[in-house]
């Protein structure tokens, strides 16, 4: 069986790194045709040297020359800057891109991998979050398939496999609650960087792990399910379930509700992805019935998680709102990661720059680009 070459995008961050692990687990199935990162050229270094790809792009170019001496005695192509990772998934070789890097910098390359009839393993939310019209209708142009990659809408994929045309009524996206669950609103206001990044169940990158404390990842969650899925607003519901393993769930027009359910391990929907429609044999943690004996469900605190209610507003109101949103949210959470503005006025700037930034009704992707910018602009004005 021919192997799947893959490009590897944000090979350093929390997934990237989990998709090397599921491709050294399985090298008689996948080999890696191009990694990419934005700063960390120290592990870039060490992935290359490890997985040996055609291609290595570190997007700071200030990184480039210590990333070209440091691979120069193997026969590995070196290039630098977000042009050449948009420009490297077009390549003939590869089979499937893993948009793995954060934020909005992963809409471009997202792009042109589709244009290029790649298969797309989707990890980075933003894509879809930003121009969800957009990717949808370039995929559907391009009869490229999107699979996702997040546990929760892997687990609402894994649940509508075998469902054929049977009516769906409700997404039910499951969420932590993050570790602020039951915090008070004094309490919150004091939250610190440190309290933030100690998710209770999950190991990821500083940017998601803060979104997760938010709530924000859950809105966006939310935003992708609707292009994902088709699914309209009122669809898509989020319950909070501490424990973290059921995954999200599926409930069909004769009122029957599928789960997936499995330990808090990201290796398990990116293996599914790249495999599908197959199972690989794993060696992940299996779930201990004899020490997970207890799964409650309460509703989410739109009050106390503002941001989950802006996902929702932005959704409804569509255009260029969910990619204001994105935008705003980029800037207060580097800004929080600096100590430079609080936990709860993070959500305060973010409302501010949905009410003031420029809105348009049917964008296309030049209005994506200036509203990203402006957006940008604004909640930094705020801070």
């Amino acid at each position: 069986m021919k192997k799947k070459k893959l490009a590897i995008l944000g090979s350093t961050g929390s997934i990237g790194t989990q998709a090397l692990e599921v491709v050294s687990e399985n090298p008689d199935l996948y080999e890696v045709y191009a990694i990419t990162a934005n700063e960390n050229v120290e592990l870039l270094i060490q992935q290359a040297k490890i997985h040996q790809p055609d291609a290595v792009i570190i997007a700071n170019k200030s990184k480039y020359e210590l990333l070209k001496e440091a691979l120069k005695d193997l026969p590995i192509k070196v290039y630098a800057g977000a042009e050449a990772i948009a420009q490297i998934v077009e390549s003939e070789p590869i089979d499937m891109v893993l948009t793995a890097m954060v934020g909005f910098s992963g809409l471009k390359p997202t792009i042109a991998a589709i244009q290029a009839k790649k298969a797309i393993a989707l990890a980075n939310k933003e894509t879809l979050v930003v121009a969800g019209e957009l990717i949808k209708s370039l995929a559907l142009e391009n009869r490229t398939p999107i699979l996702p990659v997040d546990s929760e809408h892997s687990a609402i994929f894994q649940c509508l496999v075998g469902e054929g045309n049977n009516r769906v009524e409700k997404l039910i996206l499951t969420a932590s609650g993050g570790p602020f669950r039951t915090w008070s609103m004094e309490q919150l206001a004091h939250v610190t960087k440190a309290q933030a990044l100690k998710h209770p169940n999950w190991e990821m990158g500083a940017k998601i792990t803060i979104d997760s404390a938010t709530m924000m990842n859950k809105g966006f969650e939310v935003i992708e399910a609707k292009w994902l899925f088709d699914a309209k607003p009122e669809e898509i519901e989020v319950v909070v379930h501490p424990q973290s393993i059921i995954h999200s769930m599926v409930q069909f027009e004769d009122g029957s509700v599928k789960a997936q359910l499995g330990m808090p391990d990201m290796k398990l929907p990116i293996s599914y992805a790249f495999s599908f429609p197959d199972r690989l044999p794993s060696k992940s943690p299996r779930v201990d019935w004899s020490k997970c004996t207890e799964f409650t469900f309460e509703q989410p605190d739109l009050l106390r998680f503002r941001n989950l209610a802006f996902a929702y507003e932005a959704m409804r109101v569509g255009g260029n709102m969910p990619c204001i949103l994105n935008a705003a949210n980029e800037i207060v959470v580097d800004a929080f990661l600096k100590e430079k503005t609080g936990f709860l006025e993070m959500s305060s700037i973010i409302e501010k720059t949905m009410e003031k930034c420029h809105f348009v009704a049917k964008p296309g992707y030049d209005d994506y680009i200036q509203t990203d910018a402006e957006a940008r602009e604004i909640a930094l004005s705020l801070l």
